[in-house]
């Protein structure tokens, strides 16, 4: 029965996905960020478990990318669609929200295939770029007039899109040492995050957001790994 385990957290973060999307298409973001924030969790722990039960399998590889697409892709692209709605007169500009989650299909798909990727990222992963994106209700509560805004709206979600796909080397959580001179651009990201978020909370998300590239920068650059 073991090897059911992972798929079965696969298909909770899919199901997940699909309620944050009725949350979203009815305007109640703050259940639908609770959705993302399940879905993330599932979505790490299917992994994983996976590893130490050893039942890594090629279905739960293609059933955990077809669950983010749902619950990464999907989702944030119905959020830009309904956010770019309120702001927009024209009945087929809000389409273009949906521009995300093209390109989060095809960053997934990127992904699966690409053997640079087995321990760090290549292009902004999904769910932070969902984390993202499920902020921004939050933020124009709080500053609607720069969140409100059409070009705002459709800035974000080019930016986005590209930075799905883009050659940027990002670092992932995983761990292979302990030592700070190899992982210090990791500890202080996690460090600071987590007081930004208890200080601003969601609002803090696009910070931490910008704070990941940058310190994936100095991760990556050459003096930066040496010890």
């Amino acid at each position: 029965m073991k090897k059911y385990i992972p798929n079965t957290i696969t298909s909770l973060n899919l199901f997940s996905g699909c309620i944050g999307i009725l949350m979203v298409l009815k305007g109640d973001y703050l259940t639908a960020f609770y959705c993302v924030l399940a879905s993330g969790i599932f979505d790490f722990f299917d992994g994983l478990v996976a590893r130490l039960l050893k039942v890594k399998s090629l279905i739960g590889k293609e059933l955990d990318s077809l669950a983010d697409v749902v619950s990464f892709g999907f989702l944030p692209g119905a959020i830009l669609y309904t956010m770019i709605r309120e702001v927009s007169t024209s009945e087929y500009l809000p389409y273009i929200g949906f521009v995300v989650t093209v390109f989060s299909a095809l960053r997934l798909a990127k992904f699966n295939i690409d053997e640079r990727q087995t321990s760090d990222f290549i292009g902004v992963n999904t769910p932070m770029n969902t984390f993202l994106i499920v902020s921004l209700p939050f933020i124009g509560q709080v500053y609607p007039q720069y969140i409100y805004n059409i070009y705002v709206l459709i800035g974000v979600t080019m930016l986005t899109s590209i930075l799905l796909v883009s050659e940027l080397k990002l670092f992932s959580m995983k761990l292979n040492s302990l030592k700070w001179g190899v992982n210090k651009f990791k500890y202080l990201f996690l460090i600071i995050s987590l007081i930004l978020v208890a200080w601003m909370e969601i609002l803090a998300i696009p910070l931490v957001f910008v704070l990941y590239i940058l310190f994936s920068i100095l991760h990556f650059k050459p003096t930066a790994v040496e010890d």
